[in-house]
């Protein structure tokens, strides 16, 4: 393995992914689990996973600044108790030499009761950026017979998936560039439209603008007398006035 130098005031990340079949501290109800990380003066805690009994899960990532020398950080799970204090189910110590080598480390660290007994595994995912062998050797090992899926990976932790490039088309590019969408001016002068008050000649002659009317001068016919016959205005003793009115 590679030696590290110059890790004072770089970044670690680390994500408490979940824990993984711990002692049960509870007789009736499921237990309440939570984890605290420590590492020099930085003490960081999850969320309390309530009801998450011996498997829970935490999905939480905290940010530690290296401390030169120091290559470990120091993990306690407890179970927390509204009434009474909360209960110690397990610790482990978290080394740190593979994630500042080769960048990453994907780990189920074991934890044990204050008696030195297994008390199940925390897992966490740690990420280095500043490793001395290059990112394309940080992903973790697994099966050869086929790459692992995004779905084993929780949130960032997923490895970066290369570039997808679709496969050339089976249709050859066109020799030329296509048409634009605005044709090029003619050289030709347009022919500007035709007026609207433009009519072509009919080959039939003009309709007379108006009938003669048959009571003019050259008709056969004579105009009627006015007023007509049999008809006189009434006499009357006041002409143009009413008479007036009997009392």
């Amino acid at each position: 393995m590679s030696m590290v130098y110059g890790i004072q005031g770089q970044l670690l990340e680390v994500t408490v992914v979940a824990c993984i079949k711990l002692k049960d501290t509870e007789w009736i109800s499921r237990q309440d689990p939570y984890v605290c990380l420590e590492y020099g003066s930085s003490k960081y805690r999850t969320r309390t996973c309530t009801d998450g009994g011996k498997n829970p899960t935490f999905q939480e990532k905290f940010v530690f600044t290296l401390i030169e020398g120091l290559r470990e950080i120091s993990a306690v799970v407890w179970n927390s108790n509204t009434v009474n204090t909360d209960d110690f189910i397990g610790s482990g110590k978290i080394q740190l030499q593979k994630v500042l080598s080769h960048g990453y480390d994907d780990t189920a660290w074991p934890l044990q009761t204050k008696r030195g007994r297994h008390a199940g595994e925390v897992r966490l995912i740690m990420h280095y950026a500043n490793a001395n062998k290059p990112a394309t050797s940080h992903a973790p090992s697994g099966s050869p017979y086929g790459a692992p899926t995004l779905g084993s990976y929780p949130y960032s932790a997923a490895p970066q998936h290369a570039v997808y490039h679709p496969p050339p088309s089976a249709y050859p590019a066109p020799s030329h560039p296509p048409p634009s969408a605005y044709p090029a001016p003619s050289p030709y002068p347009a022919v500007p439209p035709p007026s609207a008050a433009y009519h072509p000649p009919s080959p039939y002659p003009p309709q007379p603008t108006a009938y003669p009317s048959p009571y003019s001068s050259t008709s056969a016919y004579p105009p009627p007398p006015y007023p007509p016959q049999g008809y006189s205005y009434p006499p009357g003793p006041y002409p143009g006035a009413y008479p007036p009115r009997s009392h």
